[in-house]
């Protein structure tokens, strides 16, 4: 256990503190990208969880508190597409006023977001990130797998600038082949509107994205594209265990990231745990399955009892899948799918 300022920290195998805790309200999301929902999969006929089996909002804020009480002080709301959980901004209130919580956060695809945002603002959110692939109309299309244009994607952006919702992060999945050729004028776009673009290496998260490690394009080459157009320099990393690398425009212009977790991993500095859905806790965006705590929650676990799951979960966690990714991942290995647990 490490003592800080104003808490106690739960430490894991590797000695790495439970900081942030990734919520993904639900499994269901609007878009069907490639990478993380295939259409092919999870087409018409697919079986999302059903209503019963998701979090209400009150038992996430009950966990929520039991897991600031470990450490946790950044709450990041994910999907799924999170704007699709009826009243998500009722959850929002109820999270924002957790004692202890320092930042609450959003990761959207944004297509539900413009008349949203002030909504979210006004319950507490704090900061949104965007996940936008590309620019480019014919690749977004692509992309998101519904064939919807960028259009309300941009009005979402917009909308949550207007509404304070900053700094905004637009993440970005690099493939290639697919959007690597518009990884420049994204980058532009971010640029000139203050906006904070992270390139993310496309990973072989879950099992079901056909992922094959020459699909990766690496970190270096992403820097080097973008750098090729407006010069690049690194910069140090804001706080310990930020995920993204930083580098700034030479000519003082803002700054971009990319998170490298396949060619540069970083499970050594991960104080990272979700939560499912359907109440299970997983330390690894790669892992194979979770802690289920709904199940001792509704038989009606105390906070002391649930604490000491969450306590024996992350105590005895050793995950580093990054640093030890190997051809296995080109195999069956069984994971939990993105869209299930958040990125």
């Amino acid at each position: 256990m490490v003592t800080t300022k104003d808490k106690t920290a739960l430490l894991d195998g590797f000695h790495r503190p439970l900081r942030d805790l990734r919520i993904s309200v639900t499994d269901r999301c609007n878009f069907r990208c490639p990478y993380c929902m295939p259409a092919e999969i999870y087409g018409g006929r697919y079986r999302f969880l059903p209503r019963d089996s998701l979090l209400t909002f009150e038992e996430i804020t009950r966990l929520t508190r039991i897991m600031v009480r470990l450490g946790v002080g950044k709450v990041r709301l994910t999907g799924g597409e999170p704007l699709v959980r009826q009243q998500i901004s009722k959850l929002v209130g109820m999270l924002a006023e957790i004692e202890g919580v320092t930042d609450l956060a959003m990761t959207t695809n944004a297509y539900l977001l413009a008349p949203m945002a002030q909504e979210l603002k006004d319950a507490g959110l704090r900061r949104i990130t965007i996940s936008l692939d590309s620019l480019d109309p014919g690749v977004f299309k692509s992309m998101n797998g519904r064939g919807y244009d960028t259009r309300r994607v941009l009005e979402g952006i917009e909308a949550a600038d207007r509404a304070g919702l900053t700094p905004i992060k637009i993440n970005s999945v690099v493939q290639r082949g697919v959007n690597e050729h518009t990884l420049v004028d994204l980058a532009r776009f971010a640029r000139e509107r203050g906006y904070l673009v992270r390139f993310i290496e496309y990973m072989d998260v879950g099992t079901l994205n056909g992922w094959k490690l020459d699909q990766v394009v690496p970190a270096d080459e992403i820097v080097r594209i973008v750098s090729d157009a407006m010069p690049l320099e690194p910069i140090e990393a804001n706080y310990g265990g930020e995920v993204a690398m930083r580098y700034r425009y030479a000519d003082g212009g803002g700054e971009m990231g990319v998170i490298a977790s396949v060619s540069k991993p970083f499970c050594g500095d991960c104080t990272r745990l979700r939560l499912s859905p359907e109440g299970e806790i997983v330390t690894c965006l790669f892992a194979s399955g979770g802690t289920d705590l709904r199940g001792a929650m509704r038989s009606g676990a105390s906070d002391g009892e649930l604490e000491g799951i969450v306590r024996g979960t992350w105590g005895t966690r050793r995950d580093r899948y990054s640093e030890i990714r190997t051809l296995e991942t080109e195999r069956s290995r069984k994971k939990v799918e993105m869209y299930h647990i958040g990125g």
